[in-house]
């Protein structure tokens, strides 16, 4: 972030505090950081933890903001602010966003859930502030990394398109014990949704769904074991943008092995219907511990044939563990997420974006070369 930039972070869970540390931080200037919450002893929690955390320069305030709807708190300071990163659950993205439309910010959410997201695509189209959509770490970087692979490879080998285009995140505990073979580091609503909405795919070249939690398997990152499965909103925009430029295009994610099987059992006892995802995530939440010690593995990669009809590979694969920012360590998930979103942000305030950014629509190496993603990510 430059000086005098003003950032409203809606949400002071753990991504909105690691956010607003980054700012600070890893930023290449000062801004002045309000973070906002509904519960104004969280929101008061979070801008403590970022202060105490960081010894650089710029204002850190709290507001405390309605469950719906706004109030004058949060009028005053979206008036001030020049982007908003919304870290709320997806439910609340449409809200979040018609404020900062009316209000004339820039706007970046982290949801993956697809029927919010094109909420928020109606609410944001023809403004004229920025409005980057799905940038966290999947949805988000992990398209963005996608996308530079595939323009990568059609560049390097000569042709315009690609056998498959694979994407696959896990967000893991080190240690994982029968029955459920997993803990918690991110929202277990999230996991649950993501579990049971479909997903979105191309297969023979056309976008299509398949059922989450389908097309499982097994497969080897830098030397360690995982199981992939299907499942929902880790695509964001792809199918829709690569859709006829590659065979096979899907997201999966990366579990430790038997875990999928104690998912299946689970969901076997649970009737179809609306309910259905509240109802794993309570038994999710009953069962699984949530745990500070992860790590997040990450795989891309884009095959095919090159102009001369030999098959090529172009990959890439990270394991991100917790790291020290300022005085304090952030949690793998935390840094992984908070990173991109941050990254756009900063994208969006030049002024190069307006209306609806999608991930396809980013600028994968600037995004990657930014001071917010080069930083937690590196280079392999």
């Amino acid at each position: 972030m430059e000086t005098n930039q003003r950032v409203l972070i809606v949400g002071g869970g753990g991504i909105g505090s690691a956010a607003g540390l980054m700012i600070r931080e890893l930023g290449e200037g000062t801004a002045d950081i309000y973070i906002a919450d509904a519960n104004g002893k969280a929101a008061e929690a979070a801008a403590r933890w970022i202060s105490d955390g960081s010894d650089r320069q710029g204002l850190v305030e709290a507001v405390e903001i309605p469950k719906d709807g706004t109030n004058d708190a949060f009028v005053k300071v979206l008036r001030k602010a020049d982007v908003v990163l919304d870290c709320l659950p997806g439910s609340q993205a449409p809200r979040i966003a018609q404020l900062a439309r009316e209000h004339g910010t820039h706007y970046a959410n982290l949801t993956e859930y697809v029927r919010e997201t094109e909420d928020v695509m109606k609410i944001a189209d023809g403004a004229d502030k920025g409005f980057v959509l799905q940038t966290g770490l999947a949805p988000g970087f992990i398209d963005v990394l996608a996308n530079q692979l595939f323009r990568r490879f059609c560049r390097e080998h000569g042709v315009d398109s690609v056998d498959s285009l694979s994407m696959k995140v896990g967000a893991l505990t080190r240690n994982a014990i029968a029955p459920t073979f997993y803990g918690f580091t991110w929202s277990p609503v999230g996991v649950a949704t993501e579990y049971v909405e479909p997903a979105i795919v191309v297969r023979d070249s056309r976008k299509t769904t398949r059922p989450s939690l389908g097309e499982r398997a097994p497969i080897i990152v830098d030397g360690v074991v995982y199981e992939e499965a299907l499942t929902s909103g880790g695509a964001a925009d792809l199918p829709d943008a690569l859709e006829g430029r590659v065979k096979t295009l899907d997201y999966k994610t990366l579990r430790h092995p038997g875990h999928y099987a104690w998912i299946d059992r689970v969901l076997s006892e649970i009737p179809e219907g609306n309910g259905r995802i509240a109802k794993l995530q309570e038994r999710m939440e009953a069962e699984i511990p949530l745990v500070e010690d992860d790590f997040v593995v990450i795989y891309a990669a884009a095959r095919g044939l090159d102009a001369n009809r030999r098959s090529r590979v172009v990959e890439k694969s990270y394991m991100i563990e917790p790291m020290k920012v300022g005085a304090r360590t952030l949690r793998a998930i935390q840094s992984t997420t908070a990173a991109p979103l941050v990254e756009t942000a900063r994208m969006l305030m030049t002024g190069k974006y307006r209306g609806v950014v999608l991930q396809s629509q980013i600028d994968p190496d600037e995004f990657m070369r930014g001071p917010f993603v080069s930083k937690v990510y590196g280079s392999k």
